[in-house]
């Protein structure tokens, strides 16, 4: 079978907490500058509990198979409860997995989210075997595939490298959405590997970081993603939107669908919505409203996933998303 689109990346487990307990505390003690604390030695009470499933390579497969895609997924899980609630519920979405890794000793990834009621949260990550992926046991020779959409690999450059290589091979485009440890290795060192990419999706601040510059010299952050190699660079900014570099033009867009309830998984969302539209035909102007759309829907749901798109939004929908050129 040719895929439309294989996600590689994390599949986690995630349990919301949501509780009235928690207090933000201003700190110099915290490196963002805000604490979410509770009172120590205290018994709290949880208002609301949601236990889903998340991780980048689920989350994407998701939006991509509601498209109406074909979709498979390779990510790692244990031999546990959790794994298996995660491949139940790829398989509930129609979306393939015979590529899905089964480690047999080790437990599959677990986040626990504290929910702020402003709709913020704060991650406690159990990272398991989702980054543990054994390239030996991918099928390289049977990927066949339009698309691969990579997402975080916990800093395996070896395993990237080998997604890359075999992605020219073959003739598959790449949209890469790459983690911290990734960005970590700096700009010099991850070009070869932006010169492979057809879409790179980063936030503003990973931007900032990967040019050595201020937050909030946004102009300049455009301006060198307009260089980079990519034919699509995105560039995501929270509530303000999301920008994309093509052909030596920006395009903007603000988000859309009001304040939001929860932001886990708005970034998958958008950069699925976005591949989606590619994958489907439609200009940039298109797959960036479809990118925000998505995103749109996710942060005023609880989970990843639950927000999600059921399936592709109508034309006077999608024109409620205004994209301008900067």
């Amino acid at each position: 079978m040719t895929f439309d689109v294989i996600t590689i990346g994390s599949a986690t487990r995630d349990v919301f907490l949501i509780s009235d307990a928690f207090k933000i505390i201003r700190s110099p003690e915290f490196t963002t500058g805000l604490g979410e604390c509770l009172n120590l030695g205290s018994k709290n009470p949880v208002e609301d509990i949601l236990f889903t499933t998340g991780g980048a390579a689920t989350n994407c497969a998701v939006t991509f198979a509601r498209a109406r895609l074909k979709v498979a997924s390779i990510c790692r899980v244990g031999d546990d409860e959790a794994g298996h609630e995660i491949i139940k519920s790829l398989k509930h979405e129609n979306i393939e997995t015979r590529f899905v890794q089964v480690d047999q000793e080790k437990h599959t990834a677990y986040s626990t989210l504290l929910l702020y009621k402003g709709g913020e949260r704060t991650i406690l990550v159990y990272r398991g075997v989702a980054n543990e992926l054994d390239a030996k046991k991918i099928p390289w020779s049977k990927l066949k595939s339009k698309w691969i959409y990579v997402s975080a690999l916990g800093g395996r450059t070896d395993l990237l490298k080998k997604i890359l290589s075999v992605a020219k091979s073959k003739k598959i485009k790449i949209a890469w959405n790459p983690g911290g440890a990734e960005l970590s290795f700096g700009f010099l060192k991850l070009l070869p590997c932006f010169q492979k990419a057809d879409v790179l999706n980063i936030n503003r601040e990973e931007a900032a970081k990967l040019f050595n510059l201020p937050f909030d010299n946004l102009a300049e952050i455009l301006r060198r993603a307009k260089e980079l190699p990519c034919k699509y660079t995105i560039i995501t900014d929270g509530i303000r939107g999301a920008y994309v570099c093509c052909s030596g033009q920006v395009f903007h867009a603000n988000s859309y669908g009001g304040k939001p309830k929860n932001t886990t998984g708005a970034g998958d969302a958008f950069g699925s919505g976005f591949v989606s539209g590619l994958i489907l035909g439609r200009d940039v102007k298109d797959a960036l409203r479809l990118g925000i759309w998505n995103s749109g829907l996710v942060v005023k749901h609880m989970g990843a996933k639950a927000g999600i798109w059921k399936r592709l939004p109508a034309e006077k929908d999608l024109n409620k998303v205004k994209v301008t050129l900067k």
